[in-house]
């Protein structure tokens, strides 16, 4: 029986409540098949595009009066309930179905930073609406928020992604994975926060949910880290006439590709780090990246890009 850590994107969970649910029963499906498998399964995912919409929509609602400015950790928090729920009613849904007893549990997951980390002197994680440049100085000069122009379609507030450095709740996690419960943790990353000397404080941030999910499997001792995406493989002059999908990547090609600057920083860069994190010194682990759609045949070995010592 072997632990495992899946992580999910969240731009692969849709766009609204709707189309993220449809999406979410159909992925279910390839979970359930590794837990039936006897293996132990805990489920992170991203929230790029979800806590967006949230800040999008308390800020909208604060700018007329309709309730009080909404802080960023707090709808990140928001954003694991939204998605937990929605994973965990689908995934209670099919096990019923297949006449499985388990228990699914969502752990709303806090993931300490490091406040000295270069990333809060260099936010870089578009969050929220469009503003024009007007706009944008008039926040800023209210907020002190970082704006930079997106793609030609407006300005859009930043915010820093720090390296994960510790999850609050790991012991809890563990516990209830040993205890043979489907967990769902460190969604969105998980919320980041510092340590004060009052205790534990939220950041306005996004964490990697990749990064994240390295962690937490390193943390539970796992066999292997699933990291699901848009792609079937890893790529090599990704896009290009000479495109190379990888099948197999040791730690020493993935360096040797990281400094030709193969992977892309904002999509495919952190997963491979995040993999690297995971197996390098462990040759007994194994991550995989493939896509949501291809898990079972990845599973199987017949798709996606094995990562390995």
């Amino acid at each position: 029986m072997a632990k495992v850590v899946v992580s999910l994107g969240g731009n692969a969970l849709g766009k609204s409540p709707a189309e993220q649910l449809e999406l979410v029963k159909n992925t279910v499906a390839s979970l359930i098949g590794l837990i039936s498998s006897g293996n132990e399964v805990v489920i992170s995912h991203g929230n790029g595009p979800q806590v967006g919409q949230i800040n999008l929509g308390m800020s909208y609602a604060a700018e007329h009066g309709q309730c009080a400015k909404f802080p960023f950790p707090e709808c990140g928090a928001m954003s694991q309930g939204y998605i937990g729920y929605h994973l965990q009613q689908s995934l209670q849904n099919e096990l019923k179905k297949r006449g499985m007893e388990k228990d699914v549990a969502t752990i709303i997951t806090q993931t300490i930073v490091d406040p000295s980390d270069p990333a809060f002197q260099n936010p870089t994680k578009p969050v929220g609406a469009f503003y024009s440049k007007e706009e944008a100085d008039k926040i800023v000069a209210e907020s002190g928020y970082t704006f930079v122009e997106d793609a030609g379609r407006g300005w859009r507030r930043v915010v820093p992604s720090p390296i994960p450095q510790k999850i609050v709740e790991m012991n809890t996690i563990r516990d209830l994975v040993n205890a043979n419960e489907l967990v769902i943790a460190a969604g969105g990353g998980g919320v980041p926060v510092v340590e004060t000397e009052s205790g534990l404080s939220g950041v306005p941030a996004v964490i990697d949910k990749d990064r994240s999910s390295a962690l937490l499997a390193n943390d539970l001792g796992a066999d292997k880290l699933i990291i699901l995406t848009a792609v079937d493989y890893v790529a090599i002059n990704f896009n290009k006439p000479n495109q190379e999908n990888l099948t197999d990547l040791s730690v020493a090609d993935a360096k040797k590709y990281i400094n030709e600057k193969q992977f892309a920083a904002g999509s495919m860069l952190p997963k491979i780090e995040a993999c690297l994190a995971f197996v390098e010194g462990h040759p007994e682990r194994q991550a995989i990246v493939t896509s949501l759609e291809n898990l079972d045949a990845a599973l199987a070995g017949e798709i996606g890009t094995v990562i390995h010592a």
